[in-house]
């Protein structure tokens, strides 16, 4: 920091003398007047722009030593350039600083979460000292096409500064739309009490029903290193099981100052909080970069970005999706409890206060145990029961066709080319209905497809086509006998004629669409993101392969924002399943996770289900509008053998030169499909000849593959 020797000489060039701090308005005048502009200024008190403009608009007050210099350039100024009516008008007051969070009003240069126009924020270098910006910005610039922007959310007045900072090792706190703040703090306690009383960060609830986003704050190295934490967090247990030694100077000085951290500890994400009061919850977000916060399989790059370039990819996933608050799948986790809180206020019919309530379409607040067949082998109600009945095998596709049913016609065609269909798991959440309450058992039901759960039913006798994945199994194999099955692939069964018995049943009586809001939201942020990197929905097949080509050169953070809905998707169905972590788990003892309402591996099933259903289903109309049959299948990803090196070579389309329904469509929405890779027939034939498959190397270039994959 600057000494004040420093500052006065600074500002001693602009004007000599000493004053009182007059209002906002006046700060703002007197600059104008004497013909400085904020970044000038800012220059002069070596500040960054968005302070000079935060003290303008009484968001918050230099500190010393700025404060004197400040103060002292102001009454020179006010000498030379006396307010109109000066000499009969009573002085204006000062205005005092608004710590409380409450207190803030949102103005131009202070958006909420960011959107659109914050996505063209300055880089990290620019953002401190370039010129004040106007109220809006054009909406595109020479790198970026013109694209379709989400409208802009209203700003909540309790957080004008957005849902989240960057902090860096000089006291600079990042935040959306370029703002600069200047954070003081000194230690871990310090941080969390200016973030909660006078950062101006947070976020709206997302429900009405629900509860506000608590503020992130992101730390580099530096910044970690300047609070007393390690730039490194070095063991040898797994990344997501890291966390600071319970006798670390920090966590005690977390503990002395009456905060507590909850039972992950100070880890690469920390949440460090007190006993909500009322209403008003006090907790703060800690993600530490140099402690691998941003997976770069999640966040590919952003750990490597200026501290104004990480705020703008998270203020645009915050304002897209949510405030990160871990890693992408306990955020997609936490996105659904936040769209389907679990509690509403109702009123008492004994006492006329209200209290929390059921939020009907919720999973409640208690965990739910699952039905043995829908758990994992070593869950309580297994081991317990002594369960030996089997289990769903409800899973992707990992599936490669035999290399003798390729056919001569087939292996002369030059190109094998990769399908891949956009999140493929958040396209069949849509309008999914899953069960809301807890399983009953029936002996001998009548298959109803309209009713969630797990059904015992021997689809063996069903004879596949061998150049087809079976749709009931994720190997593609025929089943061997009877097994388990989500309802989802039962009623495709009877979709394809056949006629089903099912032996056994758990099912649901309660059910509904829980994850509606959920895929409405992604899949906004998904379309939104991809329409900023200029692949947009009205765009023609020739023109969508070319903007899906060179989407990812627009914007590196776009891109990485994009790359973060994507992992958000998966990870969130992931969770709804996650297995016991460590190497002291014991078979049969519950674990953390187990303790979440969210815990629910049939809805996992569904989703997971459906999506592969729908994958056969449209491999299936593939070979009946074009003869042509996958070499293999992996997930959501299918390779074709193909004439060209174009999915235009093969994809059916009418007369009209409109894609035929049914099939495999490219477009930007879930669902639809894009090219995942193109290489030669021969290289798919060599690797379908090792067992290996096709469809999890073809977006892989010329790298060397893993024999023993």
């Amino acid at each position: 920091m600057a000494t004040e020797e420093e500052l006065f000489a600074s500002v001693d060039a602009l004007l000599e003398e000493e004053p009182q701090l007059p209002s906002p308005a006046e700060r703002a005048r007197l600059r104008e007047a004497a013909g400085i502009t904020q970044a000038r200024l800012a220059a002069a008190l070596k500040t960054s722009t968005q302070s000079v403009k935060n003290w303008e608009n009484g968001r918050s007050e230099p500190k010393p030593p700025r404060l004197e210099a400040y103060q002292r350039l102001l009454k020179g100024w006010a000498a030379k350039y006396p307010a109109p009516g000066a000499s009969t008008a009573a002085p204006a007051p000062a205005v005092a600083p608004q710590p409380e969070v409450s207190a803030t009003v949102a103005g131009p240069a202070a958006a909420g979460p960011a959107t659109a126009a914050p996505v063209e924020a300055p880089p990290a270098q620019a953002a401190r000292t370039a010129p004040a910006r106007p109220a809006s910005r054009p909406a595109t610039s020479p790198s970026r096409p013109a694209a379709k922007r989400t409208a802009k959310p209203v700003d909540d007045p309790r957080f004008p500064h957005g849902p989240l900072a960057v902090l860096d090792g000089d006291g600079s706190a990042y935040g959306v739309d370029g703002i600069v703040l200047d954070c003081p703090a000194a230690t871990v306690p310090e941080l969390v009490e200016w973030t909660l009383r006078e950062s101006g960060l947070g976020a709206a609830k997302l429900n009405r029903h629900g509860k506000d986003s608590d503020p992130l704050i992101v730390l580099t190295a530096s910044a970690a290193v300047r609070l007393g934490l390690p730039e490194r967090l070095e063991g040898h247990e797994q990344r997501r099981s890291l966390r600071l030694p319970e006798d670390h100077p920090v966590v005690r000085q977390v503990a002395k100052a009456k905060w507590r951290l909850t039972q992950r500890g100070f880890g690469p994400w920390a949440r460090i909080y007190r006993t909500a009061q009322g209403t008003q919850r006090q907790c703060v977000q800690l993600a530490v970069l140099s402690w691998d916060a941003l997976d770069e399989r999640s966040w590919p790059g952003v750990a490597e970005m200026e501290p104004a370039d990480v705020a703008r990819v998270l203020g645009v996933y915050a304002q897209r999706v949510i405030t990160p608050r871990g890693s992408t799948a306990v955020s997609g986790l936490e996105l659904m409890t936040a769209l389907r809180p679990p509690t509403r206020a109702v009123q008492d019919r004994a006492t006329g206060n209200w209290v929390p309530g059921h939020n009907p379409g919720s999973l409640g607040t208690e965990p739910m145990d699952p039905a043995p067949p829908e758990a994992t082998p070593e869950h309580p109600v297994v081991v317990n029961s002594g369960w030996t009945g089997g289990f769903l095998d409800e899973e992707a596709y990992q599936w490669v066709r035999d290399v003798d049913l390729l056919t001569d016609e087939e292996c002369t065609l030059p190109y094998a080319v990769g399908l891949d269909l956009n999140t493929a798991f958040l396209a069949a959440a849509n309008r999914l209905v899953v069960g809301l309450s807890a399983p009953d058992h029936f002996h001998a039901p009548a298959f109803n497809p309209k009713i969630p759960g797990s059904w015992l039913v021997d689809l063996s006798p069903i004879e596949p086509d061998p150049r087809l994945p079976s749709p009931f199994t994720p190997s593609g194999e025929r089943p061997t006998g009877p097994a388990w099955y989500q309802t989802h692939t039962v009623a495709y069964a009877q979709e394809l004629g056949h006629d089903v018995h099912p032996i056994e049943a758990y099912l649901r009586r309660e059910t509904g669409a829980y994850l509606d809001p959920w895929h409405d939201r992604l899949r906004s942020a998904y379309v939104d993101t991809l329409a900023d990197l200029g692949v947009t929905k009205d765009l023609s097949d020739t023109e969508f392969l070319a903007a899906m080509e060179r989407h990812k050169d627009v914007d590196p953070a776009l891109t990485a924002v994009l790359a973060a809905v994507k992992a958000t998707v998966k990870g969130g169905v992931g969770k709804l399943r996650e297995r016991p972590q460590g190497r002291r788990y014991k078979e049969g003892e519950r674990w953390p996770a187990l303790q979440r309402p969210t815990w629910r591996p049939d809805i996992r099933a569904a989703v997971i289900s459906r999506a592969r259903v729908n994958m056969h289903r449209k491999l299936r109309n593939m070979a009946a509008m074009t003869g042509l049959y996958p070499l293999a299948v992996l997930s959501d990803c299918a390779v074709y053998p193909s004439p060209g090196d174009s999915p235009l070579d093969f994809l059916p389309y009418a007369a009209s030169g409109k894609p035929q329904p049914g099939g495999f469509r490219l477009g930007p929405t879930p669902g639809l499909a894009k090219l995942e890779g193109v290489r030669s027939m021969l290289w798919a034939v060599g690797l379908m000849e090792q067992g290996l498959n096709p469809a999890r190397h073809i977006k892989g270039g010329d790298a060397v593959l893993d024999e023993g994959e």
